[in-house]
C-alpha cells in the first residue's frame, strides 16, 4: 500500500514552507533514514529522512513549490510492495513515448513516399500533389497556368495574372525608411516599420530572453527581506561609530597562535576577542542588551551573542548561547562550526533563534564602513569591518597602525546616544587593552 511522504514540523510557527532539490527520483530504491528532499523554511533548510526501506514512487510537489506542514508531497512503496508492482510512469513521459517517432506504430507510412514524384515537361516537381490532369502539352500556350509555381519560360503577362505572394518585410522597410536613399540607412528587424490595419506601426526592440533570468526568492530570502523592512519601519535606527587600534590583540594572536591550535585543535581568530568585548560592554551598558515588549523594557541577563555568517541560502544569524561563560576556545569552534553547517544548509531553526546582542562582521568581505541593520526584538548590532594601516597620532608623533572602523545601530527608543558611545568606548578598551577581558574591567 502507498506510503505518503508528509511535510513535518520544522520549527515553532512555521506552517509552510518550500521544496527544494529532490535528492531520489521516481523508481530510485531508498534506504530508511536516507535523505529524499530538502525542506526550506523562513529560518533554515531541514532534509526529510526516508521512514523505511523501499522505492519512490510519486511525486506530487515540485522544487520551488510551497508545501503546508502535514501536507503530502510524495508516495513511497515498502522495498516488498514495489518489487510486485513497478511505479506508475508520469504523465509528462507517457506523452512523449506515445509521440516519439521511433514507435512504428504510432508513425504512419505515406503511400506517395513509395512512388516517385511525378514531373512537368521541365523536369520539375510541383509543390505538392494535385489530381490527375491533362499533358501539359495539350494545353494552349496562350492560357495562364494554373500551377502555384510558374514556369520558367511563361511570357510576363501571364506571371502578372498568377497569385502575387506576400512581399518580404525589408521591401516594406526600404520604402518606409525616412530620409535620403532606402539603402543608405539599415534598421534592426525589431524597428521595421510594420503595416496593420492601413496605419504604420513601429515595434520597439524587444528584450531576448536571455538578458533576464527570474529566480523565484527562497522562504528563507523573504524571512529576511520582512524583517529588514520591519526594522526600518518599526524602530528609530541610529549609528555611531569608533575605531580600534589592533595592533595589541594582532601581537597577542601572531604570539599564541601556534599554541592555541596544537592545544585547542581550533584557529584563533578576531571574533573571539570582540565576543568578549560585547559582553564586558554589554554588562556595562544592560539598555543595549534590552529590548521593548509593549510599554516595557525587558532587560537580560543572559547574553547570547548572534553571529551573522553568509550561508548557502543567504545571510544567517545563528546564536552563542550564554556566551558569557564561553572561553576564547569554545567561542572559536562554535563560530567555525557555524560557518561550515551554513555553507551547507544545515543550521537548525533553535540554533536560529532568541539572540539578544548580533555582531556582523563585514570585513571579512572587504568592508570598510557600513551602517549594520537592528535584528528585532534586539536594541543593538555590532558592525566590525575590514582591518587597514592608517597614519594615527600616537604621543604627539604621526605613526602607521592597523585600524578597524566598528559601528553601533541601536533603537533610540530604549537607547540614548549617552548609552550607544559608552558602549563602543568599553568595546573598544577591551580589544586595545586585551587584559582587561581576562580581568573582566
Amino acid at each position: 500500500m502507498p506510503l505518503e511522504l508528509k511535510v513535518p514540523s520544522v520549527g515553532e510557527s512555521i506552517t509552510e514552507v518550500q521544496i527544494g532539490a529532490w535528492l531520489k527520483r521516481v523508481g530510485d530504491p531508498v534506504r530508511r533514514d536516507e535523505s529524499l528532499v530538502e525542506i526550506e523554511s523562513d529560518k533554515a533548510t531541514a532534509e526529510l529522512p526516508s521512514p523505511i526501506d523501499g522505492v519512490l514512487t510519486q511525486v506530487l510537489k515540485q522544487r520551488g513549490e510551497k508545501a503546508q506542514v502535514g501536507e503530502t508531497i510524495a508516495y513511497m512503496e515498502e522495498k516488498g510492495a514495489a518489487t510486485s508492482s513497478s511505479p506508475a510512469a508520469p504523465a509528462g513521459n507517457a506523452a512523449e513515448s506515445a509521440s516519439s517517432p521511433a514507435s512504428p506504430s504510432n508513425t504512419p507510412t505515406a503511400p506517395a513516399a513509395k512512388a516517385p514524384a511525378a514531373t512537368d515537361h521541365n523536369g520539375t516537381a510541383p509543390a505538392k500533389a494535385e489530381p490527375p490532369r491533362a499533358p501539359v502539352a495539350a494545353a494552349k500556350p496562350t492560357a495562364p497556368s494554373t500551377s502555384s509555381t510558374p514556369k520558367p519560360d511563361a511570357p510576363a503577362a501571364s506571371q502578372e495574372k498568377q497569385p502575387i505572394a506576400p512581399p518580404a518585410p525589408a521591401a516594406p522597410a526600404r520604402r518606409l525608411t525616412p530620409g535620403g536613399d532606402a539603402g543608405s540607412r539599415k534598421m534592426h528587424p525589431s524597428t521595421r516599420p510594420a503595416r496593420a490595419g492601413g496605419e504604420i506601426k513601429v515595434d520597439t526592440p524587444a528584450i531576448a530572453e536571455a538578458d533576464e533570468e527570474v529566480v523565484p526568492m527562497s522562504l528563507l530570502r523573504q524571512r529576511i527581506a520582512e524583517r529588514l523592512v520591519e526594522a526600518q519601519q518599526t524602530q528609530a535606527l541610529l549609528t555611531t561609530f569608533n575605531e580600534i587600534d589592533m595592533s595589541a590583540v594582532m601581537a597577542l594572536r601572531s604570539e599564541n597562535r601556534d599554541l592555541f591550535q596544537e592545544t585547542y585543535g581550533a584557529k584563533l581568530g578576531f571574533m573571539s576577542f570582540f565576543v568578549k568585548a560585547t559582553v564586558q560592554a554589554l554588562k556595562h551598558v544592560p539598555v543595549v542588551n534590552a529590548e521593548i515588549r509593549g510599554t516595557d523594557v525587558v532587560y537580560r541577563n543572559h547574553y547570547d551573542i548572534g553571529i551573522a555568517v553568509g550561508g548557502g541560502k543567504g545571510l544567517v544569524v545563528p546564536v552563542l548561547r550564554h556566551a558569557e561563560r564561553l572561553s576564547f576556545a569554545e567561542i572559536e569552534k562554535a563560530i567555525a562550526e557555524f560557518g561550515q553547517r551554513a555553507q551547507k544548509n544545515q543550521l537548525k531553526v533553535e540554533e536560529l533563534q532568541g539572540g539578544t546582542f548580533t555582531i556582523s562582521n563585514g570585513g571579512v568581505y572587504g568592508s570598510l564602513l557600513s551602517t549594520p541593520i537592528v535584528n528585532p526584538p534586539q536594541s543593538g548590532i555590532l558592525g566590525l569591518h575590514a582591518i587597514q594601516e592608517r597614519p594615527v597620532a600616537r604621543s604627539g608623533q604621526v605613526v602607521i597602525r592597523p585600524m578597524m572602523y566598528v559601528a553601533l545601530t541601536y533603537d533610540h527608543r530604549v537607547v540614548d546616544g549617552r548609552d550607544a558611545v559608552t558602549f563602543l568606548k568599553t568595546v573598544k578598551e577591551c580589544v586595545e587593552e586585551p587584559a582587561r577581558m581576562l580581568l573582566e574591567l
